[in-house]
């Protein structure tokens, strides 16, 4: 259901760091929406150097970029709790001050996304999205799930 793409510009994250910022987006996400784990997936991009502009300007700072695309009908109290959930953990993992660190999070209509081949459901039908899957299906999402 979402996914988080991060995107950062002028420095470079390891791959220790993108596993737990992934494992902290997921744990996150999950803690204030309530939802699986397993709908939950991180993307990260490096921005190509000279790439980023801010005003017409070239960024020569280091800068981070979240942008979170999820489920429609969640609160705005849960909407504001996740995205500073989500700031704090960028803060965590790479020591960037928070002038620097952008989060954006965008609303989808649940009946317009496609995952796991079935269209998803509503907020709070996940039990009954989940029980509807072929039973290979569902042992796939039950490992992902144990992977908290």
């Amino acid at each position: 259901m979402p996914t988080y793409t991060v995107k950062y510009s002028n420095f470079l994250l390891s791959q220790k760091k993108k596993n737990l910022i992934a494992k902290d987006i997921t744990a996150t996400h999950s803690k204030f929406t309530g939802a699986n784990t397993f709908f939950a997936q991180v993307i990260f991009q490096k921005n190509e150097k000279n790439s980023h502009f801010m005003g017409g300007k070239l960024v020569k700072t280091k800068e981070i970029f979240l942008n979170g695309q999820i489920r429609s009908g969640r609160t705005s109290k849960v909407k504001k709790q996740l995205i500073l959930g989500l700031r704090k953990i960028l803060i965590k993992n790479t020591n960037l001050k928070k002038d620097y660190i952008w989060v954006y999070l965008e609303d989808l209509l649940p009946d317009q996304m496609i995952e796991y081949g079935e269209v998803l459901p509503k907020s709070g039908q996940e039990k009954r999205w989940f029980n509807s899957l072929t039973p290979s299906l569902r042992k796939k999402l039950k490992k992902l799930e144990k992977t908290k």
